[in-house]
Order: C-alpha cells, then structure tokens, then sequence
C-alpha cells in the first residue's frame, strides 16, 4: 500500500513542476520587455510542456489503472492460495491476465523507470505464486486420472520347450513339441495404443501447458510431467516385476532363475515398446504437441532410462556362457528385438532417442553373433561328448535324444537362424544337391544336417566300446532309426529331404542285417547239414542239434539283455529272425526225425517263435526247457 501511495504521489509531483513551468513561461511571454522571437519561443516550449502535462497525466492515470489490476490480481491469486478451488478455469483466466499486465508494464514507458520496475517485480512474483499453484495441479491431475493397462496386456502364454543341458546329455527325454506355442500369443503382440490418462482431463493438461509455456514456466512444467510420467512408468515396470539387475547380478544368476528372468524379460520388451510407449508418446504429443519439440525431448526423457535398462539385461545375457541350454532363450529374445526394431526406430526417431536407438541395434547384433557361436559350441559339445564305457543295452543314447530333440525345438525359429546363418559358408555334409525343396537347401537346413553328421560320427565311437560285434550294430541301429523317426515325423523332413531319408533308412537297415548275420549265422550253419541218405551220422546229427540248442540258449540269454526302444523296429527284427531260424529249424528237424532221439530235439516251432519275441527287451533271460523235452 505504501509503495502505492509513493507511485502516485510521484506523479502528482511531476504534475506540479510541469503546471509551474507552464506559469513561469506565460508570465515571461506577456512581459513587454521580451522581444517577439523570445515571446514565440517561449510559448512554443509551453505547448511543448502542455502536451507533456497531458501525456504524464494520461500516464500517472494509465499507471494508476495497471496498478490497480495488479493489486485485484493479486487479491485473488492469494486467495485461491488461502482455500484452493477445485475448478482451475477461473484461475487459469486469472493467470492469463497476470501475463496480459506483465506484457503491459514491460512495454510501458514512465520516466522514473524504477516503478515500471518495482511494478513488474510484483507481477512477476504473483505470476510465480501462480505458477507454483499450477505445478501442484499438474501433479495432482497426472497422479489422480492415471489408468494402467487393461490386464491382457500384462499376461501372455508362454509355451515353448525348455531343453536343459549338461555334459552327459542326460536331461531330456522324448517330449512333443508344440508347434502352435508361437502363435498362441501373437495377437497380443501388436502394437496398440492405450489411454495412460483419463482422456476427460487432457484439455486442463492442456490448458495449462499452454499457461504455464506462455509465462516462460515450461522448464517447470516439462520436469513436473517427466518426473510424474516416469513415476507411473516405474510403477507398471514393478507390475511387470522387472527388477533393475546390475550386469554382475545378471551374470551370477543360476540358470534356472535366469530363465524365468528372460522370459519376464521378453513379455516386457513387447508390451512396453508396442503398448506403454506407443501410448506414453502419444500422450506427449497430445499435451504438449503444440509446443514444437518439447513432446519429444519430454518422451526421451521418461523412457530412455527404462530403456536402457532392458537393454542392459539383455546385454549380460548375451555376455553369458554360450550354453546350450540358452540357445532357445537366446532365440526368444533376438527374435523380440528383431520384431520391434521397427517401432524402436519410430518410436526414437528424432536425434534426441538416437542413443537409445543406437543401443537397441548394437544389442540386436550382438544376440546374432551370440546365437551363432552358441550353435557352434553345441555341436562340438556333441563332438566331445566322449564314454569310457559303452551305454547299456546297446538302447538309443542320451545324446541322441537330446540332439534330435533339440533341432526339433530349434525348427520354430527356422525363419530367424535363415536369416542369421545366410553368410555362412558350411559345406553339407548329406551333399543333398538333388533335392528339389528349398527348404532342405537353406542355411538352417546345412546346418541340422552338419549337427546329426557330428552326432553320427559321436555315436560311431560310442559302439565300438560294445565287445559284442552284434551290439555294436544293435545300438547303431537303434540310434540311427531314432533320428529317422525324429525326421521322418516331424517338420524337420522338410529341411532334411528326402535324399537324407533314405540314405539314412538304409543305413540302419544295413545294421540290422549285420547283427542277424553275426548273431545267428554260426547257428544257422549247425542246421544246414543233409541227412543220413547224405553220410552224415545219427550221432552227428545230434550232436549238431545238441550244440544248436545250447547256441540258442546263448544267444537268447544274452539278447534278452539288449534293448530296441521302437516297437515296430523291434518287431521287424524279431520277424525276420525267426523266419530264418524257425524255417532251418524245420528243415533240418523234418529232414533227419528218423535218425534223431527225441532227447536231443529242445524246442518245437512254437517254442522258437516264442523265444525269439523276449529277445530285445531289455530283461536278461535264461532258457527253461519244456519238461517234456528234457
């Protein structure tokens, strides 16, 4: 008040001077002593001073009127502070009119420039209670209209086959492969935008946006929004149960647990670059779109360390030890990247999101290099994977299972690894050059044929541990059979082809006739001797049926032992045995029954066929003779 009083006191004392120099110079002109140049002069300065009267008096009232609005500002801004209203419109319009006086006082032009000053002080300061008043607004609309995500945006399947690795291969079995796990959650992968804040309160964002833009407050409205924005960004990443791990940590987690960590980790990166993100940007630009790039920056700066943060998570892992078992995880979070390396370059494409972009692809190439040398390390996993002693029962491997399996699981990524070994130059070991499907030609393709020629020559080596020549081939054929069934019944004939197949039947085929030459050829030849027209001796004749029963007892004994996991393979083999043992039997017990005792004939027909169907079955059996026959 008492700065109101000097304002306008001061002005009626400039008032005053300029009346008594007008009085001064009238008198002085109407002397009869002063020429008539003097005389003109004079009352031209007096007009001169006139008009300045005017012009002061119009100021004096000018600055009385401005003055008087400021302290009606004021009155009310300090108001609304002592009890805040709900409804910001009229205090949005009485801001409007601080920066209206502000504008005025700063272009008015008064002679003592320090109450212009002293003036403009005091709007400013008032302007600045304002601000502070629509900083707390801002807050409190950004906290209270929030809204997360619907809940299928939180949670999606994810069925893929875990493979667990060690260095014995012991750790998987025969599993089914679910060949629609990936497209089960598909859908909820596309990009969609969302409204983050109730859409109701975007014009009062607006709004003050533009007021507090407008006083030159859009430092502090800016850093309001960011810090409110990313608060709620934090919040949804504790939803997502993202922890914020350090590399080290990363690196040190057993892999159990660094498994489900990625699979979190993946279901993140889709919903916050294709959902969150999507819509925290659009909101950016809705609020603040028409200021130019602030919407940008302002979007920078609440997502990039959350970024980042994903980024560096996916940086340890691919940091890891390039284990097998990873491989498929590896593969879900490259394949994730690739797919949103899209909307990552939309979403940072301004020079201020370039480092997030930049970090986004380093990362990319850095899980291409990381699934390829983790293919390479497991394929000379199976080329080391060496036994001191043969596998029991001469049944289908470990690793063999392991590695069929494997490449089965490893097919649902068959487009990605195309893409990541087209540079690759391995030669194909099948040399399947005649095939006529591309798939068995592409890079994927090589490389299952280059991964089961490792495996062929392992299991090559692990049969000549078996003393038994005829295991040797058992196991061979068990072996081999159980990648053609793999192959055969599954996506991957297409990459292997027809070529491979039957290269490959044949192959366990072979051993198949190997074993029964080995195993029942010496036996059989106790059978093909002629009959007693022939010169052979009645005692003769029995001792060869005698030796061949005690063969057979052998054989059975050991053979019992042995294990073929297929039934129909074991089925086929038993058949074509008994079909040549069981047709010499006859002959040769039909051709000499005259000149054999009953004493020395074992078994009947029956009981050879019957024998011959326990052979294989992986329970050691010795021969109990028909009382009849002893």
């Amino acid at each position: 008040m008492e700065e109101h009083k000097s304002v306008i006191s001061t002005c009626e004392q400039d008032q005053h001077v300029v009346a008594a120099a007008q009085h001064i110079l009238k008198a002085l002109a109407a002397s009869k002593t002063v020429s008539d140049d003097l005389r003109k002069t004079l009352l031209d300065i007096e007009t001169q001073l006139s008009s300045i009267s005017i012009v002061n008096e119009r100021k004096g009232r000018e600055i009385k009127h401005l003055e008087r609005q400021l302290k009606c500002v004021e009155d009310k801004v300090m108001r609304w502070e002592a009890n805040p209203s709900n409804e910001s419109s009229e205090y949005l319009k009485v801001v409007g009119e601080i920066q209206v006086l502000i504008q005025n006082l700063e272009s008015f032009s008064v002679n003592e420039k320090w109450k212009q000053k002293e003036l403009v002080r005091r709007a400013n300061e008032i302007l600045q209670v304002a601000m502070s008043r629509l900083e707390k607004e801002l807050v409190h609309i950004l906290l209270q209209h929030k809204q997360h995500l619907e809940p299928e945006y939180l949670y999606f399947h994810f069925n893929r086959v875990d493979m667990v690795f060690d260095e014995s291969f012991r750790s998987v079995e025969d599993e089914q492969i679910d060949e629609a796990s990936r497209s089960s959650g598909a859908s909820q992968s596309e990009a969609s935008t969302v409204d983050l804040v109730n859409p109701a309160v975007l014009e009062r964002l607006k709004s003050i946006a533009s007021v507090m833009f407008a006083s030159k407050y859009h430092q502090e409205f800016c850093q309001v929004f960011v810090t409110s924005r990313r608060d709620a960004l934090a919040e949804y990443f504790v939803i997502l149960e993202m922890e914020k791990l350090r590399i080290e940590d990363v690196l040190k987690l057993e892999w159990h647990c660094l498994n489900h960590e990625i699979r979190k980790w993946v279901r993140a990166m889709k919903i916050i670059v294709r959902v969150y993100l999507v819509s925290e940007k659009r909101l950016c630009k809705q609020v603040l779109g028409d200021f130019g790039s602030f919407y940008q920056c302002c979007f920078s700066e609440i997502s990039q360390s959350f970024m980042l943060h994903l980024l560096n998570f996916g940086e340890a892992v691919a940091m890891g030890m390039h284990t097998p078992e990873k491989m498929f995880r590896l593969l879900d979070m490259y394949e994730v990247l690739e797919k949103l390396g899209v909307d990552v370059d939309v979403l940072f494409f301004e020079e201020v999101g370039s480092f997030v972009r930049g970090e986004f692809h380093k990362l990319l190439r850095s899980f291409g290099d990381t699934i390829k040398s983790t293919l390479l390390a497991f394929r000379n996993a199976i080329a080391s994977n060496h036994s001191k002693t043969p596998f029991p029962q001469g049944g289908v491997h470990h690793v063999t299972k392991y590695v069929m399996n494997y490449i089965m699981a490893l097919v649902e990524y068959g487009d990605t690894l195309n893409l990541l070994l087209v540079d690759d130059t391995s030669i194909d070991p099948a040399g399947n050059k005649d095939d006529t499907p591309c798939l068995s030609l592409c890079p994927v393709a090589c490389q299952f044929r280059s991964i089961t020629a490792t495996l062929e020559s392992n299991l090559s080596n692990k049969s000549k541990l078996y003393k038994d020549e005829a295991l040797q081939h058992i196991f061979m054929m068990n072996n081999i059979h159980y990648m053609v069934q793999k192959v055969k019944c599954s996506d991957l004939s297409h990459f292997f082809g027809d070529c491979w197949l039957r290269q490959h039947i044949a192959m366990y085929q072979r051993d198949a006739r190997c074993y029964e030459r080995i195993s029942w050829g010496s036996v059989l030849s106790m059978l093909k001797e002629g009959s007693v027209s022939n010169c052979v001796s009645q005692r003769t004749l029995e001792k060869r049926c005698k030796e061949f029963s005690t063969a057979f007892g052998e054989v059975y004994r050991i053979q019992t032992g042995w294990f073929i996991l297929d039934p129909r393979l074991r089925e086929d083999l038993q058949i074509s045995v008994s079909q040549k043992l069981v047709l010499a039997y006859r002959t040769y017990i039909g051709r000499n029954s005259s000149s054999i005792a009953e004493k020395y004939v074992k078994y009947t027909e029956d009981d050879l066929q019957s024998y011959i169907l326990d052979l294989f079955q992986g329970s050691p059996k010795s021969l109990h003779y028909p009382q009849h026959r002893k």
